[in-house]
């Protein structure tokens, strides 16, 4: 039976109701709106469970059903799945429906500054996904501009709370699970005003409606194909070692502790690996992988405006990464890593002129900033497609707090961790401690190549038992059928300029596609468990050409990489003894 929401309304839908529909959209949720007039509890059934989604006050002119004894003891529980109730700033009303569900007097008071540290509850029906069980410390902000129940009965389950405080429940109610935040729901329209979405500001609006949604609508909804890892270390050369990064003791580690990592390589050191160490990458192939950092790696050779100089600098890193394979046997992922995460808008149309499958970046903003702001649906989606539809995949820095890593896995989105070598200097003690956190998240993370993880790194929902939606982001996408039946596959991908595609291929296959909106389609049939890799072509600019750098420009390069090595080889590591020295 197909997943459908039912979106009850008041006679005019309020801005909540607008979000939550907006929600369901993002998550490609069907779902049937309607006036609260035009339903009523205990209705005979209709033959399918309805998720009930709408505000405390809406539901408040459901509650006679809830008392309607002519419905029988299981009349309910036909016509129900599952309500999620949000709060539409209306405290009495909230408190009103808890006490009707629950039995229980349950106030609701704003803000809850004393409650620093909050638990994400470990409920056995799997809601909150990969961040059941974590502790989250909210923004100061957070915690004092919004409500929360307190909690004092043993009716109701906590599902986000701080001592007494809760801001998510679980009450159970004629064999039905209502869920109720006490929290208006996010506007996933307004503008991302940050460096990128941090879930620390939003916990209370946005994790218990995403919560929901992912796990009422498992099948229904886009998910992702699997969570990915990959960990990715900037700027170090082949050698064996680089700074505190020692790629023997590295592997080993990666081994012991389960996960991969990728080399964000500068091209500019393309003749300066070492024989060795190429090998020990070439050996370990699931655990190390090369991907492309920048050309010559100065900090604004990607966020210029001029396209014939773009064009000329992501080709010459194509250049350069392909002569290092030719020289070495080491293959590399066409994914690029800005220097310093700088980029602009133009120089994402260069990538894609230039053969890039994707890029990785910590930044999502443009610099300089682009005409169209980024919205926070923009940076929810699996990867940013708001510059010239080419795929910018976001990673984090441990720094951002494991809660945020285990956000982006509840919405589909890759598991992208950026360290340098330096966050290494303690021995890897670190690392691994981040690592063991990652891997102990309610989900099976698969940890592999970045290529591989980019691979996987688009969304699915399923439209009937033998047919699959999938919208694709980068230029591959592995398209795995699991199940023992034939499936259809209808494949999409934004692309409003399809004059720039060269040809869709499915293994060594050519795909006929057409041009839908701003979409390209085509459709695509695999037997039980059977593999495709589908690879999007697009025309290779034309009008670049590979500019001759000039002496002075070579000479200030070249002492720019020998300064950094130098830093990163030499000082860095003599810093820390004298760090440990002083502290002995």
């Amino acid at each position: 039976m197909q997943e459908e929401a039912l979106l009850l309304t008041g006679d005019y839908p309020s801005r909540d109701d607008r979000r939550v529909e907006r929600l369901l959209e993002f998550f490609g949720v069907r779902y049937e709106k309607r006036r609260v007039t035009e339903f009523a509890l205990g209705e005979p059934p209709s033959g399918k469970k309805h998720r009930l989604m709408c505000a405390a006050q809406t539901f408040s002119h459901l509650t006679e059903g809830l008392r309607n004894p002519s419905s029988g003891p299981n009349g309910l529980a036909q016509q129900l799945h599952s309500a999620f109730l949000y709060s539409n700033g209306d405290p009495v009303a909230l408190e009103n429906i808890v006490r009707q569900l629950s039995g229980a007097s349950i106030p609701v008071r704003r803000g809850a500054k004393s409650h620093t540290q909050w638990h994400v509850a470990d409920e056995p029906d799997g809601i909150c996904g990969a961040m059941r069980g974590l502790y989250v410390h909210p923004t100061a902000t957070t915690l004092g501009r919004c409500d929360f129940f307190e909690r004092n009965e043993n009716s109701v389950t906590p599902l986000i709370a701080s001592g007494d405080n809760a801001a998510f429940l679980k009450v159970i109610s004629q064999q039905i699970p209502f869920f109720v935040s006490s929290v208006s729901p996010l506007d996933i329209d307004a503008e991302l005003t940050t460096r990128n979405f941090d879930v620390r500001d939003h916990l209370f609006s946005a994790v218990p409606l995403v919560s929901y949604i992912r796990w009422a609508f498992v099948r229904g909804s886009w998910n992702a194909p699997e969570a990915s890892a990959c960990l990715v270390i900037d700027d170090p050369l082949l050698k064996a070692r680089y700074g505190f990064v020692r790629f023997r003791e590295l592997l080993t580690l990666m081994k012991q502790l389960r996960f991969s990592t990728s080399i964000a390589f500068i091209p500019w050191n393309w003749r300066r690996s070492n024989a060795r160490i190429v090998q020990l990458f070439k050996d370990n192939p699931d655990h190390y992988s090369l991907c492309v950092h920048g050309c010559d790696h100065t900090a604004g050779e990607f966020s210029a405006s001029d396209r014939k100089r773009l064009g000329a600098v992501a080709s010459e890193a194509v250049r350069r990464m392909s002569l290092h394979e030719q020289r070495t046997g080491l293959a590399h992922d066409h994914i690029m890593v800005f220097p310093q995460g700088r980029f602009s808008n133009e120089a994402i149309g260069a990538l894609k002129g230039s053969g890039f499958h994707a890029a990785v970046n910590t930044e999502v903003h443009s610099n300089p900033p682009a005409t169209r702001k980024l919205r926070i649906s923009d940076v929810w989606d699996v990867a940013v497609m708001s510059y010239s539809d080419f795929p910018i995949y976001t990673r984090r820095y441990p720094a951002q707090a494991i809660e945020n890593f285990a956000f982006d896995l509840l919405l589909g989105k890759p598991c992208l961790v950026v360290i340098h070598h330096d966050f290494c200097s303690d021995g890897y003690a670190q690392l691994s401690h981040f690592i063991g956190q990652l891997n102990a998240l309610k989900v099976p993370i698969v940890w592999r190549s970045l290529g591989d993880v980019l691979r996987r790194g688009y969304r699915q929902r399923e439209v009937s038992l033998d047919s699959i939606e999938i919208e694709m982001y980068g230029s591959e996408a592995l398209i795995e059928n699991t199940s023992e039946r034939a499936k259809s596959y209808l494949i999409r991908r934004r692309e409003p300029r399809p004059h720039g595609i060269e040809s869709l291929h499915a293994g060594s296959r050519q795909l006929a596609w057409e041009s839908i909106g701003d979409y390209v389609e085509s459709k695509l049939e695999l037997g039980p468990g059977e593999t495709t890799l589908l690879t999007l072509r697009f025309k290779v600019a034309e009008d670049v050409a590979h500019g001759h750098q000039n002496f002075v420009h070579r000479a200030k390069t070249m002492l720019r990489r020998y300064l950094s090595e130098a830093r990163d080889n030499y000082v860095a590591p003599a810093k820390a003894r004298l760090v440990a020295f002083s502290r002995s």
